[in-house]
């Protein structure tokens, strides 16, 4: 695979070419810049597998870069320094990112997903730099990753989320299904700042669309969109605590 390396800081781009050079052989860099307009020269030249992209850079940002080129194929790799509001940004937007100083497991990592990934859409993209420029405001999407794409979706849409194996199902407001291979519990962490209840170790829900909780047969709740979610005895006495406070 090829990669361009866009960093303004020449020890960090030393040290990201040194820990690609040990840790990922089978990645040639392709080219170095240390801003928009260097990256976006080289750009004009050259489609790299993977662009390892810096957020802030002398003359701008990475997202400016990607403005220029909206129909990028590359995979994007971010590189920050950035602090947890930042992250969780990432994480939202199911972009793939690297702290400063990397750490070569992680990196390895990101380069062994970059092999399978999907480009972020344009979509995610914005959802990324949306919650970067307002890190006091809790993000109200996700993106979720697919094998065959990345779906951007209104989390006050999730009804609900259910574990298969390390994997996650999401069901929709609109009755649409999503298959995302990551597992609940990743999900849970994020979905969590929205209010969603773990009531079960396969079943993350969304507060809203819980219509009532049927004490018979261990427990369950029913949702308002028909379906139907098992509730665990550990879980029995927060869900009653939560459904109380109504």
């Amino acid at each position: 695979m090829t990669a361009l390396l866009v960093e303004d800081m020449p020890q960090a781009l030393q040290l990201l070419q040194a820990d690609l050079a040990e840790h990922c052989p089978d990645v040639e860099v392709v080219g170095v810049a240390h801003s928009v307009v260097e990256a976006a020269k080289q750009l004009q030249r050259q489609t790299p597998d993977i662009l390892f992209l810096d957020i802030l850079l002398g003359d701008g940002t990475g997202f400016d870069l990607l403005e220029i080129f909206p129909q990028l194929d590359s995979r994007i790799i971010f590189v920050t320094a950035s602090d947890e509001f930042a992250l969780r940004a990432f994480r939202f937007a199911a972009v793939d990112y690297l702290l400063k100083p990397v750490d070569p497991a992680q990196l390895r990592q990101a380069v062994a997903r970059a092999r399978n990934q999907l480009t972020p859409p344009a979509e995610s993209i914005d959802l990324l730099q949306e919650s970067i420029r307002q890190p006091d405001v809790l993000p109200t999407r996700i993106a979720l990753h697919t094998q065959e794409r990345v779906a951007v979706v209104d989390i006050d849409q999730i009804v609900r989320c259910e574990a298969d194996g390390n994997n996650t199902w999401f069901i929709l407001a609109s009755g649409e299904k999503v298959f995302v291979t990551r597992t609940l519990k990743q999900f849970e962490q994020l979905l969590g700042q929205h209010g969603f209840l773990r009531v079960h170790q396969s079943h993350l829900l969304h507060p809203a669309y819980i219509r009532e909780f049927i004490k018979k047969d261990g427990g369950y709740l029913k949702l308002k969109n028909g379906d139907t979610a098992p509730v665990s005895q550990r879980k029995k006495a927060e869900v009653m605590e939560w459904l109380e406070h109504l």
